[in-house]
């Protein structure tokens, strides 16, 4: 069969190269379909459901919301675990499904199942489906700067740029593609205040009730159907909306011997803020701001780069002195992870090309094996977009690595063909004509067709161990098994069609032999001495080479503990000094230019004083010079996707360039510079991590360390009790 594809490509080079062209066009035009991120989505296939009860407890939330809610979404079908957080005035609850179940379906099913939990749920208690997004997906995080110069009055205060946040730009951009919600952090949720007076209320005769009847009766509009007049039509309606704190003054809930009885007279009513769970802070100033959510499985860099788009849009619709800036944007992580692979890749054609001129020598042939190569990426771009894998870190590794690999058949398709028309030329003594060209082809592609197809097909089988990985890791490392293989197939497809027709066309003489090319006669002359002397000393090379991959599997591994404990009873500085293996780690951690400062607190910390404290740090890391800014966030933003409490801060730092940090200076010596300034806070907890590297430790386990311990039990006192014990065990 493959000897009938080399036969009829070179019988049909005209459409074999007609159908090169149309490859490099559905190649470019995948090649900016495909989806681009940092990193593959590690996330669960999960579903958020939370439920607000305001004011109440942990405990309470526990008991009568999320036990209840936990144990009814257990038993859907698919569900692999359910993970629950009770907070004060909220519950949270992530079902997590098997990976072969539609996201959408696994939602239909818990909304199903929410439909038959009213009725065992507190009154008022309303169950809610989360966005379908994950912690992920906070791609754009941003806040409104005023410039007071600008602004009527000097400014504005968080009210009313919360006002601004909420009513108009959550809104706008809530309705750019593939944005599953914006989240509101920071400021305060304006709202009318009725302070009533006990004594006042007691000498008018007034109830509680009586006051939140009235409010609730006077506060709304009503209909009276039309009115013709003169052969118009005027539709009557009752304005009864509230716009002021003097519409609320001035309602009228009874009459005392005639004389009414108004709001105003037994309360005091005020515009206040709302009753609130977090904050933000940027530079040590609060400030409002908001979280853009990507919906999972979208583009990352089209979502953002739309959202940067609408910003620009809504900018001259903002108040004045009113701007949108981010402090958080994941596109420039991405456009610098994109732009490193992409020099290494140029890097590694300029390699390869360079080579194969050395070696070759025959710059037509150079044509040949160079033009396969590019062909061959962009095969498994089309695939990559065919099959919804993105352009990550991974994925693009993927073709990185197979790079040296997809000239492999190329070069041994063109080098044999080039050999045997040096033979054919020295045997019939003048240069081959076309047709003798096409038959040396023809005879030169058919005797390495079969080898080259089935020894690529060995080098793709060998992934096959990474395409049964599942979980985390399949999703991490498959998209760089599937691109390398997509690679590798399409330099396979090309070598026995592509290049049979490349090499009848542009292999030409005269060819230089092997005997000709300096660097060859160079190596060879190394490598022959050493090559007699290796099957001369047979025994002597393979016991070199066991004692190599001894040593060499010693440094991996180590040595056995038990071989160690032993050394370390007689002489503790020698067993210190012995290999202990490279030790494993599920991902490297990727330099995403910023660092996330997570610092937990004691749990009885008020918002006011974690806010002071969040100040405070926020001066003390912007005044390190290689800090480009600084944004805190403590507490929740608005979303069902950040279970954070109060006591929690988050603090993105965001990095200059590294050309412009001090000398000497590298990531590790900067945490532990900052370390040791935030270090002064009593039961400060600090921890340094990266956005993306922080929300796949929350996603997969919950909590925002590597390693953690998670104590189980249905006794609060006693866990916490026991926390303490574990906590002294393991400092």
């Amino acid at each position: 069969m493959i000897n009938r594809i080399i036969e009829w490509s070179l019988r049909n080079r005209f459409l074999v190269v007609c159908g090169a062209l149309l490859l490099t066009g559905f190649g470019i035009h995948a090649l900016y379909r495909t989806p681009v991120d940092a990193i593959p989505d590690l996330s669960e296939n999960q579903v958020i459901v939370y439920a607000d009860w305001p004011g109440r407890s942990p405990q309470e939330v526990e008991d009568q919301v999320t036990y209840p809610l936990s144990v009814n979404l257990q038993g859907l079908a698919g569900v692999k675990t359910v993970r629950a957080n009770s907070m004060f005035g909220f519950s949270l609850i992530t079902v997590i499904f098997d990976d072969k179940i539609d996201n959408y379906f696994a939602r239909s099913r818990v909304l199903e199942r929410l439909n038959y939990l009213g009725d065992i749920l507190p009154a008022g208690v309303t169950p809610k489906l989360g966005p379908d997004a994950t912690g992920l997906g906070w791609v754009y995080e941003y806040y409104l700067a005023v410039d007071p110069t600008k602004s009527p009055q000097g400014g504005y205060d968080l009210g009313q740029l919360r006002a601004i946040q909420d009513w108009f730009v959550r809104y706008q951009l809530n309705s750019v593609p593939g944005v599953a919600e914006v989240a509101s952090i920071g400021g305060f949720a304006r709202q009318y205040q009725i302070e009533v007076s006990s004594l006042r209320m007691r000498q008018l005769g007034v109830t509680l009730q009586m006051v939140m009847d009235a409010v609730r009766q006077s506060n709304l509009n009503v209909g009276g159907k039309i009115i013709e007049e003169n052969g118009m039509e005027f539709v009557v309606r009752g304005i009864g909306l509230v716009n002021s704190n003097a519409d609320l003054e001035n309602i009228v809930f009874q009459l005392n011997n005639g004389t009414p009885v108004y709001l105003k007279d037994v309360a005091r009513i005020q515009m206040g803020g709302d009753f609130r769970r977090g904050a933000l802070d940027v530079d040590g100033r609060e400030v409002v701001g908001g979280v853009v959510v990507m919906r999972t499985g979208e583009n990352a860099m089209a979502v953002i780069n739309a959202v940067k788009q609408k910003i620009v849009q809504i900018s001259p619709s903002l108040p004045p002195g009113v701007s949108l800036k981010p402090f958080y944007d994941r596109s420039e992580l991405i456009a610098r992870t994109i732009d490193t692979l992409k020099h290494s890749l140029t890097e590694e054609i300029i390699l390869v090309t360079l080579t194969v001129i050395i070696f070759l020598a025959h710059w037509r042939s150079i044509l040949i094996v160079a033009l396969p190569l590019p062909l061959s990426i962009l095969v498994s771009f089309i695939l990559m977009n065919h099959f919804g894998i993105s352009s990550n870190i991974m994925s693009l590794s993927g073709i990185a690595i197979a790079i040296g690999v997809l000239v492999d058949a190329g070069i041994v398709m063109t080098e044999n063909v080039v050999r045997h028309a040096e033979h054919a030329e020295k045997e019939k003594g003048r240069r081959l004509n076309g047709p003798e060209i096409l038959e040396v082809t023809l005879t030169a592609a058919r005797q390495v067709g079969r080898p080259i197809f089935f020894a690529m097909l060995i080098i793709i089988l060998a992934f096959v161990p990474v395409f049964a990985l599942s979980g985390q890791e399949g999703k991490l490392f498959r998209p760089l098994a599937f691109t390398k293989t997509f690679a590798m197939a399409g330099s396979t497809l090309l070598a026995v069609t592509l290049v049979p027709a490349l090499c009848a066309a542009l292999i030409r003489g005269p060819f230089q032999a092997e005997g000709e090319n300096l660097l060859m006669r160079f190596l060879l002359a190394i490598y022959d001495p050493i090559l007699g002397w290796a099957l001369r000393f047979r025994k002597t090379v393979l016991g070199l080479a066991l004692m190599a991959l001894a040593a060499a599997l010693v440094l991996a591994f180590g040595l056995p503990s038990k071989m160690v404990s032993q050394i370390s009873t007689y002489n503790p500085q020698l067993a210190a000094k012995l290999p202990h293996g490279m030790g494993s780690e599920f991902m490297p951690p990727l330099n995403e230019g910023s660092l996330l400062f997570m610092p937990v607190l004691l749990p009885d910390v008020s918002l006011t004083e974690v806010k002071r404290i969040m100040a405070w740090q926020d001066q003390v890391i912007r005044q390190t010079p290689e800090v480009e800014s600084v944004a805190g966030k403590l507490g929740r933003a608005e979303t069902a996707t950040d279970p954070a409490p109060v006591q929690m801060i988050e603090t993105t730092i965001m990095l200059k360039p590294k050309s412009e940090w001090r000398p000497g200076m590298t990531e590790q010596k900067l945490v532990a510079e900052l370390a040791e300034k935030l270090s002064q806070v009593p039961g400060y907890v600090p921890g340094f991590l990266q956005p993306i590297q922080n929300r796949i430790l929350m996603i997969s386990t919950g909590i925002r360390a590597q390693v953690g311990i998670k104590i189980l039990g249905d006794n609060l006192d006693a866990i916490q009790q026991k926390a303490f014990e574990v906590e002294r065990v393991v400092r």
